[in-house]
This record gives C-alpha cells, sequence and structure tokens, in this order.
C-alpha cells in the first residue's frame, strides 16, 4: 500500500481535523480483531480505558488481514474524518507516517520510557523518522503449529522434532480419518504458512536473504524450490473445502476435533482460550519443525492519527494504557501473543505464552527475530502482494514448484 494522496490530504483533511461526531472525551478505533478471541483481547483495552473514563467508538472491518480496514481509512482521511486510532502493522505505518497525518508521540514516549522496553525490531515500524506515531499492543510471531492433543494422543503421534516428522504425523493422521491439517484457502493464510517453511527449509539467514533482502541467488535458488515442493506436500493433507474458509473456522476444526494441525500465528491461541481450552490438557504448540530457534515476527499496533485539542488528551490516555504493564499482560495472555515490552513478568502466562516470551527473548539475542513476510514486517506492500500472488497460485495446483520459483523470481523483479 504505496499511498500518493499526500497533498490532497494536507489541504483538506489536515484543515477539516476530525469532525467524525466522537466525543471529546473518546476514542474512535478502527479494526479488524471480529474474532472471538481477537475480540475479547480488544475488550481488555475497552475496559482500561472506561476506567480511565475514557469512552470507545467501535468501527470494525472484518476481513483481508487488515487489507480492508485500509481501503476504509484511505477514505476516511481524504473526507477529513480519520478515526483517533488504526490497527496497524509493519510497513503500512511507515506509509502513513509519510502523509503527514499522523499524531507525534513523543512527548508520551518520554514521559513513558518507551525506548527503553520496546525491542528495537518494533520500533522500526512504531516511528517514522525519529518520532512515534504508533504504539504496538502485542508481538506475534507465525511460525507455530497447533494441534488437538486429543485427536494426536489417539492416532499416536507425538509433537514432530522435524519436516520429515510432520509429514509422517499428518499421513497417520489423515489415514485415521481426521483432516491432518486444518487450512484456510486465503492469500494471506497460505503466505503464512510459507513464512514458516521458508525458515524451517533454509535457516534465518536464508530468509533473511530471500525475504527480506530480496537476493535475486536465494529467490531463484535450490532451496526455494524445496520450499514450494513442501508447500505442495502441505497442500495434500487440507480437506476439499479449505477455499475462502476463514482461519478462525480453521481453528474451531482444531478445538472441535475435526483436524489435527494448523500453522497459524499465535493469535489462533486466543480461540482455544476463548472455547475454554487449555495448553498442554487440550492442544499443543510448537514451531513448525525445523524453525525452532528462531521468529517470524509481526506486532499488532495501532497508529495515532491527528486529531483536534479536545481529543488528544484521550488519545494520550489510550497511547499510555495500551503500553502500561497491566494492560500488555492482561490482554496478551488472551490474544495469545508476547508482550511489546521486554520487562515483563512471565507468571501470569500459561505454557504456550511462556514459550512465545521465551522464544523470543532467545530470538532477539541470537538476532534470529525476522519480520513476517504473510504480514507485513519483511518488505512493503506491493512486494508482499507480488510474493502472494505466487504463493497462492502455486498452492491451489496452478505452477509446478519450479515454475513458482520463476514466477516469484520475475514478479519480485518487476515489482522491486
Amino acid at each position: 500500500m504505496k499511498i500518493t494522496i499526500k497533498k490532497t490530504i494536507s489541504g483538506l483533511a489536515l484543515a477539516m481535523t476530525l469532525v467524525s461526531g466522537v466525543e471529546a472525551a473518546d476514542v474512535e478505533v478502527m479494526h479488524w480483531w471480529t474474532a472471538g478471541g481477537e475480540a475479547k483481547a480488544l475488550g481488555e483495552l475497552k475496559q482500561t480505558l472506561a476506567k480511565q473514563g475514557v469512552g470507545w467508538k467501535d468501527t470494525p472491518v472484518a476481513g483481508g488481514g487488515g487489507s480492508n480496514a485500509m481501503t476504509v481509512l484511505r477514505a476516511r482521511v481524504l473526507s477529513g474524518k480519520s478515526p483517533t486510532a488504526v490497527q496497524m502493522l509493519g510497513f503500512d505505518i511507515q506509509d502513513w507516517g509519510e502523509q503527514g497525518v499522523v499524531a507525534n508521540l513523543n512527548d508520551v514516549a518520554k514521559q513513558e520510557g518507551w525506548d527503553k522496553v520496546v525491542p528495537q525490531a518494533l520500533q522500526k515500524f512504531s516511528k517514522y523518522e525519529g518520532k512515534w506515531i504508533a504504539v504496538p499492543v502485542n508481538v506475534h510471531s507465525t511460525n507455530w503449529v497447533w494441534g488437538n492433543k486429543a485427536v494426536l494422543d489417539k492416532v499416536g503421534v507425538s509433537i514432530p522434532k522435524n519436516w520429515n516428522d510432520l509429514i509422517n504425523a499428518m499421513k497417520k493422521v489423515k489415514a485415521a480419518g481426521y483432516v491432518a491439517l486444518a487450512h484456510g484457502g486465503q492469500a494471506w493464510q497460505d503466505a503464512t504458512v510459507f513464512d514458516g517453511v521458508v525458515l524451517a527449509t533454509g535457516g534465518v539467514d536464508f530468509y533473511r536473504k530471500a525475504l527480506i533482502e530480496l537476493d535475486p541467488k536465494a529467490l531463484s535458488s535450490a532451496t526455494m524450490k524445496q520450499v514450494f515442493d513442501r508447500m505442495a506436500q502441505l497442500r495434500g493433507f487440507v480437506d476439499k473445502n479449505y477455499p475462502g474458509r476463514d482461519w478462525n473456522l480453521a481453528s474451531a476444526m482444531v478445538i472441535n476435533g475435526k483436524a489435527a494441525f494448523q500453522m497459524m500465528g499465535d493469535w489462533a491461541k486466543g480461540e482455544f482460550i476463548s472455547a475454554g481450552k487449555k495448553p498442554g490438557k487440550d492442544f499443543v504448540c510448537f514451531r513448525t519443525p525445523g524453525s525452532q530457534g528462531a521468529v517470524t515476527f509481526n506486532a499488532d499496533q495501532f497508529a495515532m492519527f491527528q486529531v483536534g485539542k479536545e481529543r488528544k488528551a484521550a488519545q494520550q490516555q489510550m497511547a499510555k494504557a495500551i503500553l502500561s504493564p497491566e494492560f500488555q499482560i492482561s490482554f496478551n495472555q488472551v490474544k495469545g501473543s508476547a508482550p511489546a515490552r521486554t520487562d515483563i513478568a512471565t507468571e501470569r502466562f500459561d505454557n504456550c505464552g511462556k514459550k512465545a516470551i521465551a522464544d523470543l527473548k532467545q530470538a532477539v539475542n541470537n538476532n534470529s527475530l525476522v519480520g513476517s513476510l504473510a504480514h507485513g514486517h519483511a518488505v512493503p506492500a506491493a512486494i508482499k502482494t507480488a510474493f502472494y500472488d505466487v504463493i497462492t497460485a502455486h498452492f491451489n495446483g496452478a505452477f509446478s514448484s519450479e515454475e513458482a520459483v520463476k514466477a516469484l523470481v520475475s514478479s519480485v523483479k518487476n515489482t522491486y
């Protein structure tokens, strides 16, 4: 999403700043958290602000992994009716920072000490030209696999340690009459699986060269062909009804014992928790086999847009609340993600939560924390979309692995 409307915005939207009908003590929040676990997590923020006397106008825009919300946001900004805060990911934040319509949160950041507690990898997206313009809510990671423990126990499958273990486990599950891999046929879901497969196949250095640096040799390598070969393997384990299925419905297949595994970011854990399931007892969580020790991350953030003086206090209260230690704990317990602060105690987190925090710390220390391609933290949106097109076409059988590699190299070259 490269926006090219800066002059229009500066002449129209800033002159009209936010005539949206929202009360001075309210915040209007645009987001796409509409699934059960996500909505419950967002409720933690609503409750926190309510205790501080800040009202909440909810503006949900479901679907598209955020792309639908960005479409609505562009129209709102151009009409001079920007929301107070918008859920946003990665390079989208930087694109909006370039437009000159976002708030400067440096005073709040200095007062609250954000520079000391937020990982640098997140700050790369939270700031634009040295100014804090967004507040990270969490650190998600995408190279997770979720499993139904009862199904795995019944079939006699243990947690896979490497790729061959995973494939053999899925074969046993499928032979036993279960769906081996619950999946939704949407481009961003295909790419989420791709994140983990690239990391598991080539390691973190290959991931960085291919998906972040866009090195032509890495993109055209035999390792990349192996990545697509493995994606084709996984395609053989999904059910026939996967096209268009929402991710949370795929999670429900695992929760309800219809499927054994789902390869999805840790927001899936929120669905398990919302359904009353407990890690270790009802479900298991593990990294995509072969990717242990590395983390592909994305961070939900709330980009803050320029508001009138009468609404700035409420906006700043929201910013402070998001990065407060108590909210970071309560929110991420429900959401399934890790806190966006490095100084949070882990006692109140479950086993999967503790693992997420420990894995994140290890990845930061080992320089193996890399941005998720699927979720806008590896490359800008236009290049991400080029990846999406090839990954999904291959997953749906339009390309062989060899053809997919060639198409990927060509698409990135034409876009980059």
